[in-house]
């Protein structure tokens, strides 16, 4: 699993209008480790790529893998035949490599769905069928 890992640190000052010199301060503090539902299979990609999922059509779960060659903030995200975002699979900075991302699609009714990667200046998208 990929994990996202961080330490940060806030400090709030409220100061009174009509008095700068009384004041609150609260500091905020975080640490975090946290799955975020993605597995790297591997590091070493010479291309973008996005996979058709599997299986295909599914009922509730399927695996959709995508490739990076080099390090970017990625987004997969699945939508309806509306074009409503239905579930948001990964957001964020990932490294280059293979990946798989899990989705359960519990909840959500029978019908075609899409699918996108968008990687820096990179986008595909893909359908899939939920049979329920």
């Amino acid at each position: 699993n990929v994990f996202i890992q961080g330490a940060g640190h806030m400090r709030i000052r409220a100061e009174l209008v009509s008095n700068p010199s009384q004041f609150i301060e609260r500091d905020f503090r975080v640490n975090t480790s946290q799955t975020i539902g993605i597995q790297q299979t591997s590091s070493i990609v010479k291309e973008f790529n996005l996979s058709q999922n599997y299986p295909n059509p599914f009922n509730p779960n399927t695996k959709i893998n995508f490739s990076l060659p080099k390090g970017d903030y990625v987004s997969l995200r699945v939508y309806d035949m509306l074009g409503r975002e239905v579930k948001v699979l990964v957001s964020g900075i990932l490294t280059a490599g293979e990946y798989q991302a899990d989705f359960d699609a519990k909840g959500l009714s029978s019908g075609m769905y899409y699918y996108s990667l968008r990687a820096g200046e990179y986008v595909d998208v893909k359908k899939m069928v939920l049979v329920k």
